[in-house]
C-alpha cells in the first residue's frame, strides 16, 4: 500500500465523525474538507463525482495502483482504512478469526439497524413540518428496542467493547449516534450498559480528536439548553424541507 493521501469530506454529524475518529486511533495523516450540507454542497457535480449518492462522509485517497480511489457510505470507509492501514489491528481483528466476523455483524448493526431508525426519529422528533404521532412513536421506540439489543450485549462484555478485547470499528461506528441519543428523544439513562460504553468510547484520545472534525462536537452541550436546542432544530428544519422539495422535483 502506497503512503497516505486521504481527504476526508465531511460534516459534524455522527456518520461524518465515525471516520475522523478511526483515523486520529489508527494516527494517519489525512486532510479535511468541509461539507456544507445546508447550502447543498454535496449535490454539486464535482461531489457526486466522488459520492454519485451526494451524502457524506466520503474519503478519497492513492489506492496500490498509484491511482485516486473515491470511496462513500461511513460502513465501506471503515472497512477500508482497516483492511488498507490497521495492519497491528488497533480498531479491528484478523480477517478470518472469530473476532472479524462478530465485529462485521455489529459493524451492519449500526449502519442497517440504529443509524437509520434513529436518524428518522430524528426526523419526525426535530424536523417535520408537523408533529406526527405516529412516526415519532414509530422510529423512537424502534430505535430504543436497538439500544435494548445494544444494552444486553455490552452487559456480557467483559472489555467493555463490542467485540473481543479492544476497540474496533463497530464501536466507532455507533458512538456519534449514541452520543446523540438525546437529539432523537431517547433517555440513555434507560440503558447503563450502553451508557458506561459511550463514556468509556469517549476517554479515548482518537474519540476526543476526531469528534471535533470539522467542527466541535457540541451536541451534549446543546441537549441541555432547551430553547438553544429548538432554535438549532428550526434552522435544520428549513433546510431539510428545502432539500427534501428539491430532490422531489429532479426525481
Amino acid at each position: 500500500m502506497s503512503q497516505p493521501n486521504i481527504t476526508l469530506y465531511t460534516m459534524q454529524t455522527p456518520n461524518g465523525i465515525k471516520i475522523s475518529i478511526a483515523l486520529e486511533e489508527l494516527g494517519l495523516p489525512y486532510k479535511v474538507e468541509k461539507i456544507d450540507i445546508s447550502k447543498n454542497t454535496q449535490k454539486e457535480e464535482w461531489f457526486l463525482k466522488i459520492n454519485p449518492n451526494g451524502r457524506i462522509p466520503a474519503l478519497t485517497d492513492t489506492f496500490s495502483d498509484g491511482k485516486d480511489i473515491r470511496l462513500f457510505e461511513s460502513g465501506s470507509i471503515l472497512e477500508y482504512l482497516a483492511e488498507q492501514y490497521d495492519t497491528d489491528y488497533k480498531i479491528s481483528f484478523p480477517k478470518g478469526t472469530r473476532e472479524y466476523y462478530e465485529m462485521k455483524s455489529w459493524l451492519y448493526f449500526q449502519n442497517a439497524g440504529l443509524g437509520p431508525m434513529q436518524g428518522q426519529a430524528n426526523h419526525f422528533y426535530r424536523y417535520a413540518p408537523e408533529r406526527i404521532e405516529y412516526g415519532v412513536n414509530r422510529y423512537i421506540n424502534e430505535s430504543r428496542r436497538l439500544y435494548g439489543v445494544l444494552d444486553k450485549h455490552l452487559s456480557e462484555s467483559k472489555s467493555g467493547y463490542l467485540v473481543g478485547d479492544h476497540v474496533s470499528i463497530a464501536d466507532i461506528a455507533h458512538w456519534g449516534w449514541v452520543a446523540a441519543a438525546g437529539w432523537a428523544g431517547i433517555d440513555i439513562e434507560e440503558f447503563p450498559h450502553v451508557k458506561a460504553w459511550e463514556e468509556l468510547m469517549a476517554q479515548r484520545e482518537g474519540t476526543e480528536k476526531g469528534r471535533h472534525v470539522p467542527t466541535p462536537h457540541t451536541i451534549k452541550e446543546l441537549l441541555k439548553n432547551k430553547a438553544a436546542a429548538e432554535k438549532e432544530a428550526a434552522g435544520t428544519r428549513s433546510w431539510v424541507q428545502d432539500s427534501m422539495s428539491a430532490d422531489a422535483k429532479k426525481a
